[in-house]
């Protein structure tokens, strides 16, 4: 619910300032007003969870989106309700980070974007997946950093 004397940023926004909070997997976003120049944004979650999707057992991320904004750039409070929105779904790790980054994309066609998911040891064993947007097709010499 947009309050009445709204910027013009924040005008379509539903969910920031809501009390009433749920998962949702609706990315909610804002004009980029510095497009002209190349920014990286970055937000990091250390309380990711999702299912495994064999033993239905909890699986725990810090996961961490970078993208450099197009013309838009997402709300962080629809991100946060966005990955509760996994919170209760078996999905392998790598389909996960992959997930979010094709959603990312989706929403805000950003120049470049890289979603790190950094699983937490289950089994002797923690899994850290990167999967990257890169539209220009340029190398990144520094993927696993």
């Amino acid at each position: 619910m947009a309050k009445k004397n709204a910027s013009p940023d924040t005008r379509g926004l539903t969910q920031l300032g809501r009390q009433v909070n749920a998962p949702s997997r609706a990315l909610e976003t804002f004009p980029n007003r510095s497009q002209g120049r190349d920014t990286v944004v970055s937000l990091r979650t250390d309380e990711f969870t999702c299912l495994c999707p064999m033993t239905g057992q909890p699986d725990f991320a810090r996961v961490c989106v970078q993208y450099v904004p197009g013309k838009k750039i997402v709300e962080s409070k629809s991100l946060k309700l966005y990955f509760w929105s996994f919170r209760n779904e078996g999905v392998f790790h790598e389909r996960v980070t992959n997930i979010i980054l094709d959603d990312l994309v989706k929403a805000l066609a950003p120049k470049w974007c890289r979603v790190t998911g950094d699983f937490s040891v289950r089994g002797g064993i923690g899994i850290k997946v990167v999967a990257e947007h890169n539209p220009k097709n340029a190398p990144r010499a520094d993927l696993l950093v």
